[in-house]
């Protein structure tokens, strides 16, 4: 039985430090799992009226139906303002609704928060868990996930290098690990 994860990276920025991160992570992850990056790019923005007015986007409808069909998930996201960007919370709103058919619900995920700064993304990582309690996904507690000053983590080429950041990483991946089996019957 394959396990399929989703990563849902909330930078959209083609040198975006929350995909080298996710990438990374990729990597240490057991191969038992599938860690498929979803692309939240190209949603046009929630608006209830659409599912309303039976006038609901394609993408919309095929992104309720990919989410749907995973067996977890991953949140590797930078912080804007002390909250999510914008095209994170878009796309866990489009998958939640219309109400009653939240697609998240009942599955396991973990949450990455990355930052260039000193505090890691500490209130994207707790506003981020405030958004998933709501709609029912399990989040990983512990550990918390933040990768502060994450710069000084690559090397010449961009790549993640920092053998401490790695190890903190293989920890991470450990518990997410431990985590999913909780939760995934093999």
């Amino acid at each position: 039985m394959s396990v399929t994860i989703g990563v849902f990276v909330g930078s959209l920025r083609r040198d975006s430090f929350c995909k080298k991160v996710a990438a990374t992570f990729h990597s240490l992850m057991p191969e038992k799992y599938e860690m498929k990056i979803i692309d939240i790019s190209k949603l046009q923005m929630f608006n209830q009226d659409f599912d309303e007015d039976g006038t609901t986007p394609k993408e919309w409808e095929n992104f309720r139906k990919e989410v749907k069909e995973l067996d977890g998930f991953l949140f590797v996201t930078p912080e804007y303002n002390r909250s999510i960007p914008p095209v994170l919370k878009n796309a866990l709103d489009i998958a939640s609704r219309p109400y009653g058919q939240n697609v998240w619900s009942g599955k396991p995920g973990a949450i990455l928060s990355v930052s260039p700064g000193n505090i890691g993304g500490f209130g994207a990582n707790h506003h981020l868990r405030q958004v998933l309690s709501f709609l029912n996904v399990y989040t990983m507690q512990q550990p918390e996930a933040y990768l502060s000053n994450i710069v000084d983590s690559l090397d010449e080429q961009g790549n993640i290098s920092s053998d401490r950041t790695i190890k903190y990483m293989q920890e991470i991946a450990g518990a997410f690990d431990a985590w999913l089996d909780k939760f995934i019957v093999k």
